[in-house]
């Protein structure tokens, strides 16, 4: 029998390549779940809802702050996000584990309402090699990719509250930190206390 869930949180800069080494490691795994976030954003081309985002009305999702529904919510560029609480505290207890993929500020506040969640930070292997994909990129102006730099800088300052940092330079060796992470979680005794007790 398994133990209650664990709730794996990735963050990192724009550019540290996450949410694609994300996507990775959720195809090697088979008992795990994505969390889907909640905007009052308007679709993209492309995106479908309650697969990409839960798309919500403002009025909406004011109301579901209202109700405490949200780990963790945010307001960016005149956007609300935030993360749904009840299908994942659910989940857990079915003892599923969970990934998000949120930024700092977020990752903290679920920490403070689930302490046992496990923090993963993604980096690329420098801040200069950060700063030459956003370059790469070549679709922002110089104005917001300074702008992402400097969030950059802020994020990893707090990234010291994180329990793991991982390395984004070779997608498959990164995709196999988190793995083991993840087998190294599972095998704590808190999450095999239950075979304790047969005895």
């Amino acid at each position: 029998m398994k133990g209650k869930g664990k709730l794996f949180i990735i963050s990192g800069p724009s550019g540290s390549g996450k949410s694609t080494l994300l996507a990775e490691v959720l195809e090697k795994l088979d008992n795990e779940y994505f969390s889907v976030s909640v905007t009052t954003r308007a679709p993209r081309p492309g995106e479908i809802d309650g697969v990409n985002y839960l798309f919500k009305t403002r009025e909406e999702f004011e109301g579901m702050i209202t109700n405490g529904e949200f780990l963790e919510y945010t307001e960016y560029a005149g956007n609300y996000y935030g993360t749904p609480a009840e299908p994942i505290l659910r989940k857990l207890e079915e003892g599923k584990d969970i990934f998000l993929d949120i930024e700092v500020v977020g990752a903290l506040q679920v920490r403070k309402k689930i302490p046992e969640a496990v923090l993963i930070f993604a980096v690329p292997p420098s801040f200069s090699e950060l700063e030459r994909r956003l370059r790469k990129r070549s679709t922002e102006s110089e104005q917001k990719i300074r702008e992402r730099l400097e969030v950059a800088r802020r994020e990893y300052k707090q990234a010291v509250s994180y329990d793991y940092i991982v390395i984004t330079d070779k997608p498959g060796d990164a995709c196999r930190e988190i793995l083991s992470i993840v087998t190294a979680e599972q095998c704590r005794v808190s999450q095999r206390e239950h075979l304790l007790r047969e005895v």
